[in-house]
């Protein structure tokens, strides 16, 4: 069972990923079905069965570059029921033998997915829920990891439209405004000046009004990847424009990935090393990415994690992998052991 969609600002990029890694398994000859976990199935009962091994979708398969209307989203599913699982959803997780969970952001990844099918005794792909939810809350996970690895300064604010002024005139620029629970550099901004940081936390109150402002460290922007435990090799993210953003992780060509990064073998050393240490610390297992940025003396600072990182066409595990000859096919076969296998440990 392959689990994508879901009621997340990153849900058309769970659709892509959802899309290809169905394929993938399919073409390894595992009868593997794609579901939207929001939106669910028409058919029921018996007829579930038949979904395994349908043929994919390709809908979903490339990422839009504006992040969805979530609203528009809710009006378009039948009936008012307020669960986040769709009709038939649970009925075929609970048939399969793995959920391999493509989904991305609050809606999958916060660990509350995993509760529920630890609770139900359904196996599925990643961290645990626990790993999960503190991985997801980038304040809980710098709290828990700033002992052993550098990261930036920040402070973690709650605030409505009245607090936004105060905020302004108190803060040191430049900072890096984050919403504490999101992913895909959704709701990210770079302030440099105090309007910048008006207008970033303005949109932040779209987004829960819980936000992290974050010291900006100059650098390189490169990313780790953990699989089974150990660390491949780094990847260098190079926006053609701007920062590494939702529109340029997504969009072909909008950014030269380099993998391995041209960095110093000692450097790289030190990301790989740092990565594992986070990943270690949060207690996660099977996969992650860790975000770094290396500064001038080659220092790298940890930004945050990501306990079910992106599968899509320019997603970046999949390159990292791709540098130590593993293929995607081989990508998702090893994800799938070694989740049955961490299931089975209780991890």
């Amino acid at each position: 069972m392959v689990l994508a969609g879901g009621l997340s600002p990153e849900r058309n990029v769970s659709l892509s990923t959802g899309t290809m890694v169905a394929e993938a398994l399919q073409s390894l000859g595992h009868q593997a079905a794609l579901v939207d976990m929001y939106f669910g199935v028409e058919s029921a009962g018996p007829e579930l069965a038949g979904l395994f091994g349908a043929p994919v979708d390709q809908a979903g398969r490339k990422v839009s570059r504006q992040a969805p209307d979530l609203q528009e989203v809710r009006s378009s599913r039948k009936g008012t029921s307020p669960s986040l699982f769709g009709p038939g959803v649970l009925e075929l997780c609970a048939m399969a033998d793995l959920v391999f969970l493509a989904l991305h952001g609050s809606c999958g990844e916060d660990g509350r997915v995993q509760a529920a099918f630890d609770l139900m005794g359904i196996p599925y792909t990643g961290a645990g829920y626990l790993g999960s939810a503190i991985a997801m809350d980038k304040d809980m996970t710098k709290r828990l990891v700033e002992d052993v690895v550098n990261t930036p300064g920040w402070k973690t604010v709650s605030y409505t439209a009245a607090d936004i002024d105060g905020l302004v005139a108190t803060a040191r620029l430049p900072l890096v405004v984050k919403p504490v629970a999101s992913g895909s550099s959704i709701g990210v901004s770079i302030a440099r000046t105090a309007e910048e940081l008006r207008e970033a936390l303005t949109a932040g109150l779209a987004l829960g009004g819980r936000t992290v402002l974050e010291q900006y460290v100059s650098g390189r922007e490169l990313q780790v990847a953990i699989l089974e435990d150990r660390a491949l090799p780094s990847i260098e993210i190079i926006p053609k424009q701007g920062f590494y953003d939702y529109e340029n992780k997504y969009q072909p060509g909008a950014a030269t990935e380099v993998c391995p990064a041209e960095i110093p073998p000692e450097a790289e050393a030190r990301l790989r090393e740092a990565a594992v240490r986070v990943y270690e610390t949060l207690g996660l297992s099977v996969y992650s990415r860790a975000d770094f940025i290396l500064d001038a003396d080659g220092e790298p600072w940890f930004l945050e994690i990501n306990t079910l990182p992106g599968m899509t066409p320019t997603s970046l595990v999949p390159q990292e992998a791709s540098a130590v000859g593993i293929g995607y096919e081989e990508l998702c076969q090893r994800i799938v052991e070694a989740s049955l296998k961490a299931r089975r440990e209780g991890r």
